[in-house]
């Protein structure tokens, strides 16, 4: 289960996060809290982004947590209804990070249609912005001309490396256990 906390009292010490736009977010498993990891987001991004920074400590990494991180921050921006991308410029680490969650993000719904679908529809789906989505898929392929007009190409090759990495994901966040309730900065007050 993940706890967040949305004021700095539990960060005072920490004068680096003393800033107004800064929401951090502490996660707590198995009844104790583990500070393996950090992930920091604007309060009220005017670039639309759904994350600010993304740190897992150099022990803990290779075990999943960026791309906890990374699906944490879609859940929320889900929960707001609204679509976000990481701030930019990512580093080559985050790139590889965000494009191999990107990829597996976008595949998943690809996959669970039966339906045609638009780049606007899996924009809302995954709460990605159609650029993301439009540069994933030109990423992975998927993207071909076919008697005048773009299409999308799923190949076994791209199913077969989406399967296997899915299954490598140890860790997951299940929206069904998010307790979180945006909050409206527009009606904020003087702080």
């Amino acid at each position: 289960m993940i706890y967040m906390v949305n004021s700095f009292s539990s960060v005072q010490e920490l004068s680096i996060f003393r800033t107004q736009f800064i929401l951090v977010h502490s996660c707590k498993f198995r009844e104790r809290i583990r500070c393996d990891f950090v992930f920091l987001q604007e309060k009220d991004s005017s670039e639309d982004y759904n994350v600010a920074c993304i740190l897992t400590l150099p022990s803990h990494q290779r075990k999943g947590y960026g791309k906890l991180l990374i699906e944490f921050s879609y859940e929320l921006s889900k929960i707001e209804g609204k679509t976000g991308s990481p701030e930019k410029p990512l580093s080559d680490l985050g790139l590889l990070s965000y494009r191999s969650y990107w990829s597996q993000a976008v595949l998943e719904v690809l996959l669970a249609q039966t339906d045609p679908v638009s780049i606007q529809e899996i924009s809302q789906l995954t709460s990605m912005t159609t650029e993301d989505v439009i540069s994933t898929m030109q990423h992975l392929g998927l993207v071909k001309y076919y008697k005048g007009q773009n299409c999308l190409c799923l190949t076994p090759e791209i199913i077969e490396s989406h399967t296997k990495s899915m299954a490598k994901r140890r860790v997951r966040i299940d929206p069904k256990h998010l307790r979180w309730t945006p909050i409206d900065w527009s009606k904020r007050g003087n702080w």
